[in-house]
């Protein structure tokens, strides 16, 4: 990138919020801070209205306001593929603010640019979809969870979770949302737990953003999200559940290194790669006399190990 484009991008990232970094802009076009600062004297002189403060970062004055900004066709067109996956993955609200913003953006393309965004939009579709939120059922939409989350806000929601048999009222402060599998979860620290929990939204019955704020410090969405890679070596299982059972697993079994299924009349023959035989075998427990174990063969004597011990545990009761 030439100098004279990178000066117009840094212009446009300084209208993006109201106080950007020196190192944001830094890392974002991967030049030095003394670059930076070359470039910020040059818009100065240029006559932008740049408002600094040492340690803080670069603002432009309020009263300034950018021309039309005019975008690239290669822009344009992510435009359409990032509209393609929200229509599969986002709520119903989020799906309708994006549109309204795809449309103002159209507006200021020229007619080449708009033409061409007409014809490729038949070109890309995405198949492999993420359930929608269920919208009758769903109390919040993510428009609310965002409100709450950036202003510091209490919620109260009433959860039901896989295993409970009644749902229940908690106080929670919300940290950040994120899509894994087939659904989305809301990271949050509970106040009645006393400890950080992943709510899935599907589940959440009923929402209220409180009056009240939190102000303890928590660590951010990606603190819980971004998982260091487990360098374990992985040891093949293979299960068979019965298919009554199988329903309950629900996305259990993705958590647990699963690969393959493939059904039986009565059965359903699951494959995983573990890393950890004794962990696998704790969650076996749970599916009890619905499953049974192909292999290997060191997988059942751990299992029978550990009913060995519940064993001795509920004699001594």
């Amino acid at each position: 990138m030439n100098r004279l484009d990178r000066l117009s991008a840094i212009l446009i990232q300084l209208q993006s919020k109201r106080v950007v970094k020196a190192q944001e802009i830094a890392d974002r076009f991967e030049i030095s801070l003394r670059t930076v600062y070359r470039d910020i004297r040059s818009l100065e002189q240029g006559g932008i209205p740049i408002l600094s403060e040492a340690g803080i970062g670069y603002a432009l004055m309020k009263s300034y306001k950018l021309p039309p900004v005019h975008f690239t066709t290669e822009e344009a067109l992510s435009f359409i593929t990032a509209e393609k996956l929200i229509e599969k993955q986002a709520d119903a609200q989020t799906q309708k603010a994006f549109s309204a913003a795809l449309f103002k953006i159209k507006a200021i393309l020229g007619q080449n640019d708009k033409d061409k965004l007409e014809d490729v939009n038949s070109y890309i579709e995405v198949r492999k979809q993420v359930p929608k939120q269920d919208t009758d059922k769903k109390a919040a939409n993510f428009q609310e969870i965002y409100e709450a989350i950036s202003e510091r806000r209490i919620i109260e929601i009433e959860y039901e979770g896989l295993s409970d048999l009644e749902s229940q009222k908690r106080e929670i402060d919300p940290i950040g949302i994120y899509v894994q599998g087939e659904y989305w979860y809301l990271v949050a620290y509970c106040n009645l737990r006393q400890d950080y929990r992943q709510f899935r939204t599907d589940r959440i019955l009923d929402f209220k953003i409180t009056s009240k704020k939190f102000s303890k410090k928590h660590p951010s969405v990606q603190y819980f999200t971004e998982l260091k890679p487990d360098t374990r070596p992985l040891t093949e299982v293979i299960i068979e559940v019965d298919q009554k059972a199988y329903k309950l697993i629900g996305n259990q079994k993705d958590f647990m290194g699963f690969v393959s299924q493939t059904k039986t009349p009565s059965s359903v023959r699951m494959r995983f790669l573990s890393p950890s035989l004794l962990g696998f075998a704790h969650w076996f427990l749970w599916l009890g006399a619905s499953a049974d174990i192909v292999s290997p063969v060191e997988l059942k004597e751990l299992v029978s190990e550990q009913l060995q011990k519940i064993k001795l545990r509920l004699a001594h009761e």
